[in-house]
């Protein structure tokens, strides 16, 4: 029997899923995007709008769908990208059939993203048209094409970033500094681009230093800037422990910069992550005049190391916080309010600890009673002050002297440099020629020791240097308050928190009060 077959045309569109025969005006929209917002950049922008929106208004059998863009935005992902998302909803949605864009590249740079994209609108019937190559998506060729000019146009911009990232760090590698000005309280950008004091500015990065000296907590310190009305470095009414944090720890207020504290992870994502050695870093000293004193900021990170979590760690909720010790235990004291529901509600501060193992006997002090041991030590200071003013005159070049802990310092600087050109020098010379592994382990750990050796010590070193730098900084500013005190009558907090280091209070109610000179006074 012979076969006889019949061809029933398709009627239907195969993405539109509308009759072929339909005489229908095609809804069409189109997408522009600069990546910069330099001048050039933006008459290009204007210039895509200008054409693109005349075009399609000028062709019969389309329906002007709208104008989409994104200015001054990459295309390496889509997630910033507001005008493309908006444009992507609105053909899901229907109310798109075509979209027109210049070129690959406007539309988007990454692979992966621009063929899920174009897969998703054409499963919904929506068609893409890059005029500059040529390229219709519905077209048999168009997602072979689509998929080349997408990778070539990933690759050009992983080509770009790469440039620019070898830029940015031959300019750190050069020394030159960048902050973002805008959002950075205490400095201006000068004429050779690199940071001048801002005095007005400046006024309130030395206030928060010296409020943090004299132990107040970041928290208060940001509720007090707020509450007086004084802007944070972001241009907002509300400061945040964090914005007080960021400014105690950043070294740049001592005129120095560490340059690569981050970096982009990949080009695509452009998420950046802290440096924690991965790549190199570049420390840059006496770079622009500075705001705060090199010794006052190493005494402030002294102090916030304190201040981490920890069974006896330092704080600053309260003036009395970290301010009344244990003679039994070596803890501080915290407040507790004893019957605070009725009228003979107080707060007594007794050993945080008291309760906890072998049970602490040391008595609880009442606030009053901490007021006025305060008055009667610092008065008994005050008819000694022109004492201590002269012994200290006498043994400062003495005790505070950092001049041979420097010498070392550069001694050893030196010395792990040179360890470790000869690691990578040994590394190299491994990997080009046939060594006897046994030898090149061992040169290979005598000098991973070595090189150890020098940076452990040199971090003692340093830290010591830091330690003198602060303790005198601390003493000469504690005797700069004392010399113009009288007598005192009644209890000044500024005062408690700028002399008293701490009171230590023993089992049998002896009390002594040490000054943050090293003075003690029994009471």
């Amino acid at each position: 029997m012979t076969k006889k077959v019949t061809t029933i045309p398709a009627t239907i569109g195969k993405f539109s899923q509308t009759p072929i025969n339909e005489m229908k005006k095609r809804k069409v929209a189109a997408y522009a995007r600069v990546s910069t917002d330099h001048e050039d950049q933006v008459s290009s922008y204007e210039a895509q709008i200008d054409y693109y929106t005349n075009y399609i208004k000028g062709r019969e059998d389309w329906e002007f769908a709208g104008m989409f863009a994104d200015e001054g935005i990459t295309a390496t992902n889509t997630k910033k990208r507001v005008g493309f998302k908006k444009m992507i909803a609105e053909a899901l949605d229907g109310h798109i059939n075509l979209i027109i864009t210049k070129s690959v590249s406007r539309f988007a740079r990454n692979t992966v993203d621009s063929l899920s994209t174009i897969r998703k609108l054409k499963e919904h019937g929506v068609e893409c048209y890059f005029e500059k190559e040529n390229i219709w998506t519905f077209d048999g060729k168009g997602e072979l094409l689509l998929t080349i000019m997408s990778s070539l146009a990933q690759e050009e911009s992983r080509s770009i970033s790469e440039n620019c990232t070898w830029g940015q760090r031959k300019r750190f590698s050069d020394g030159k500094v960048t902050v973002p000005f805008k959002r950075f309280l205490g400095y201006d950008m000068g004429e050779d681009r690199n940071l001048v004091i801002n005095e007005e500015q400046a006024i309130t990065v030395r206030r928060i230093y010296g409020l943090f000296l004299k132990g107040i907590s970041p928290h208060a310190i940001a509720r007090q800037l707020s509450d007086e009305g004084i802007l944070s470095p972001g241009g907002k009414p509300k400061w945040n422990p964090s914005n007080i944090k960021s400014i105690l720890s950043n070294e740049k207020y001592k005129g120095d910069a560490l340059l690569q504290k981050s970096y982009t992870i990949d080009f695509l994502s452009k998420k950046k992550k802290a440096n924690e050695g991965e790549i190199p870093q570049y420390y840059v000293k006496g770079n622009h005049p500075a705001i705060i004193s090199p010794e006052v900021f190493d005494m402030v990170q002294k102090q916030l190391a304190l201040r981490k979590n920890g069974k006896n760690r330092y704080s600053s909720v309260n003036i009395f916080s970290s301010k009344i010790k244990c003679g039994d235990c070596s803890s501080w004291y915290g407040s507790k309010v004893w019957h605070s529901t009725d009228k003979y509600r107080r707060t007594i501060w007794q050993c945080n600890h008291k309760f906890e193992g072998e049970k602490c006997q040391t008595p609880h002090l009442k606030e009053d009673d901490i007021k006025q041991i305060f008055i009667k030590a610092t008065n008994q200071l005050i008819d000694n002050k022109a004492e201590i003013l002269e012994n200290f005159d006498t043994i400062k070049g003495m005790l505070f002297s950092t001049e041979k802990l420097e010498k070392e310092e550069t001694e050893l600087e030196n010395e792990i440099n040179v360890v470790a050109g000869l690691i990578q020098e040994v590394i190299a010379e491994n990997s080009r020629v046939a060594l006897d592994q046994a030898e090149y382990e061992k040169r290979y750990n005598s000098l991973v020791e070595r090189f150890d050796r020098a940076n452990v010590r040199q971090a003692k070193v340093k830290e010591q240097i830091v330690e003198k730098q602060a303790r005198r900084e601390q003493i000469e500013m504690f005797l700069k308050e004392l010399e113009s005190l009288d007598l005192i009558t009644d209890f000044d907090e500024d005062l408690w928190c700028s002399l008293v280091d701490f009171i230590e209070v023993n089992r049998d109610g002896g009390i002594k009060v040490r000054f943050k000179d090293g003075t003690e006074i029994d009471k």
